[in-house]
């Protein structure tokens, strides 16, 4: 089966889409020893794609490795930047395949980010209709009012569109300070400050502490382990369910 080149790249973890397309508008991209363009499609079973004079692996000659990180704040959920700050990257650089993060966490925030070489896994995982629920401890700097948390958890409006509903809770409460559990399942940019700022709370310290049925733990900052198959089973059997879910779903009328 045929799909495009710059899916093959991604999927083989070598970078992602985009930057797989650009890569082809360099010509730093040959199937079959022809320079590939935006759109083709090619084989990645059969047919021989390099980049930058290396070949990729095919789907069959890849392990497939799933790995769960503590992003420390500082550190950028990308694989390099052209300004010198940190990335993940260097947090794996001892793992032997190329892997790349699952969504993202922004610069300050740390916590839980699922990384790996598999693109089908990493598009399931991500898909907004898959609706994986991913909880946050949210430290603001106030206290937070009743109306605020329901503000909160029934959507506030970003960039002209309301977010979805959320599970607000408050963990502890003291004098200028406040510690929520905020669970969300979209995948918004710098979505949980933003919702913050919607209602005039200031984040000071934001932490992914789960994302669907796997748990950060105990693991520390800069640290890193593989998840078990069963840990990886259960978000894709999560993931596929509620796409199955989305599918039936009646349309809301506008």
């Amino acid at each position: 089966m045929e799909v495009r080149v710059q899916k093959i790249i991604a999927d083989a973890g070598v970078c992602s889409r985009r930057k797989a397309e650009e890569l082809i508008v360099e010509g730093k991209v040959k199937v079959n020893g022809h320079p590939a363009t935006i759109g083709q499609k090619a084989d990645p079973y059969r047919d021989h794609i390099t980049v930058g004079g290396e070949k990729i692996p095919s789907p069959g000659e890849q392990r497939s490795v799933y790995l769960m990180l503590y992003k420390p704040r500082g550190y950028l959920t990308a694989m390099s930047d052209d300004r010198g700050r940190k990335c993940v990257s260097e947090l794996v650089a001892d793992v032997p395949e190329r892997v790349y993060p699952v969504g993202r966490l922004d610069l300050n925030s740390e916590g839980l980010l699922i990384m790996t070489n598999n693109g089908e896994f990493a598009n399931l995982i991500t898909h907004p209709s898959h609706e994986i629920p991913k909880c946050y401890r949210v430290t603001v700097r106030d206290r937070v009012t009743e109306e605020q948390q329901i503000a909160l958890a029934t959507g506030v409006e970003i960039d002209g569109r309301k977010t979805a509903p959320a599970e607000v809770k408050v963990v502890t409460e003291e004098e200028g300070r406040t510690v929520m559990l905020i669970t969300i399942i979209e995948g918004r940019n710098r979505e949980i400050r933003r919702m913050c700022e919607a209602v005039g709370l200031e984040v000071s310290r934001l932490k992914r502490i789960s994302i669907g049925t796997l748990k950060l733990g105990m693991l520390q900052p800069g640290k890193y382990r593989e998840l078990t198959d069963e840990e990886v089973g259960m978000l894709v059997t999560a993931a596929r369910n509620n796409a199955a879910k989305v599918v039936g779903r009646p349309r809301r009328r506008r």
